[in-house]
């Protein structure tokens, strides 16, 4: 192996942990939004149990790992032969789009921009041959569209039940007993998206391991790779993504205790069935549609459709979009060493500068669940 292939593994595996950071403070959202809104969890409190729940979670499963680096590219026998720099322009679309949606607080997907990236890259550098359609439909695209709406029809039944038991009980003491059973709901959440987000990255880097020749073809994630993951995507975690948090806990709808214990149940079992099977669903939608369906769970209550008509929008072209800026990437990555590191300072350059956007309106643990910029949601009306 050559030192300038030597170089870009470094690279790729060196961007494979920054979009696994990314994907920590983009996804902290999925597990704690609706805790922190409703006051169960302290914000501070919640991405630090997030964190090290996210850690854990990166332990207990390597079935989405394997989706990844085995199913979603023809790579290795009988396949095509793909250079990591085709895999590092994948991730420079996935980050780039995973950055902007966050500056303007999207809960959008990092798997489905993760997956468009890949894809995209391959394209542009082997031709159609290099993506395996079918395991992108039926592992990624397809789960994208049946997940949110499993969970949120879950956490809509939830909901109902619940209230339909307490609706005669002291309000006052239904809030106080849900927000303790919230509290364990969350973090079951936070240890379910360290179960399959956290995986995703680890499935890159054993792709760039075996696409270097490093690795053999058709094996799963070493130890290394799962730790490293692990503690990137929990420090991602714990940084906060407070904009994302503040749409998904207050931008959709007002929910109460009982029904973030709702949508947050609902949520942590779809994802864990999810990454049991090796579906590499993207965990925002499954807890947007919980949300969503937790919120018309309740008599009276009302939905900010403008918002979650904006997150559908940021749904429906994360993987294109992901996959059009990939697919610049690659081109330039495509033409040696000094295109790879060309790509390399064009994404600082412009991660760098959506960084110094964010701070003209910062959010943060102190004004979190301030109203969003965008549609207010009504105050809660009392349950029936």
């Amino acid at each position: 192996m050559d030192a300038s292939t030597i170089i870009v593994v470094v690279l790729v595996i060196a961007t494979a942990l920054t979009f696994d950071f990314t994907n920590g403070f983009h996804d902290t959202a999925n597990a704690m939004a609706t805790s922190i809104a409703t006051g169960a969890l302290k914000p501070k409190t919640a991405v630090i149990a997030a964190g090290i729940l996210n850690l854990i979670g990166a332990f207990l499963s390597t079935e989405v790992a394997k989706t990844i680096s085995g199913g979603i590219i023809n790579e290795g026998d009988g396949g095509v032969v793909i250079g990591p720099e085709v895999i590092f322009a994948g991730l420079v679309g996935a980050i780039i789009w995973n950055m902007l949606t966050w500056l303007v607080g999207l809960p959008s997907s990092s798997s489905h921009a993760l997956f468009g990236g890949l894809v995209g890259a391959v394209i542009v550098a082997v031709g159609t041959s290099g993506v395996n359609f079918i395991n992108v439909f039926t592992k990624v695209l397809l789960p994208a569209f049946v997940s949110p709406v499993v969970a949120g029809l879950a956490a809509f039944c939830a909901v109902k039940i619940i209230l339909a038991i307490v609706g005669k009980m002291d309000a006052k003491k239904v809030e106080s007993g849900f927000r303790h059973g919230q509290t364990a709901t969350a973090l079951l959440v936070a240890l379910s998206h360290g179960t399959n987000d956290a995986q995703k990255t680890m499935g890159i880097i054993t792709l760039t391991l075996i696409a270097a020749g490093m690795q053999p073809s058709g094996s799963g994630p070493e130890f290394w790779v799962i730790a490293a993951c692990g503690l990137a995507i929990a420090l991602g975690t714990y940084t906060g993504g407070w904009r994302v948090i503040r749409t998904l806990g207050k931008g959709i709808t007002e929910i109460t205790t009982p029904q973030g214990f709702a949508a947050e149940a609902s949520s942590a079992t779809t994802i864990l069935v999810s990454s049991h099977l090796g579906f590499a669903l993207s965990t925002t939608q499954v807890c947007s549609g919980s949300i969503l369906g937790a919120g018309l769970g309740r008599k009276g209550a009302r939905v900010s459709w403008g918002v979650a008509g904006r997150m559908g929008i940021a749904w429906l072209v994360t993987f294109p979009a992901a996959a059009l800026v990939s697919a610049a990437a690659s081109a330039l990555a495509h033409t040696g060493l000094i295109g790879t590191l060309g790509v390399a300072v064009l994404a600082l350059a412009i991660v760098w500068g959506i960084v110094r956007l964010s701070h003209r309106n910062p959010v943060t643990a102190d004004n979190v669940n301030h109203e969003t910029a965008g549609e207010p949601v009504p105050a809660p009306v009392p349950a029936a």
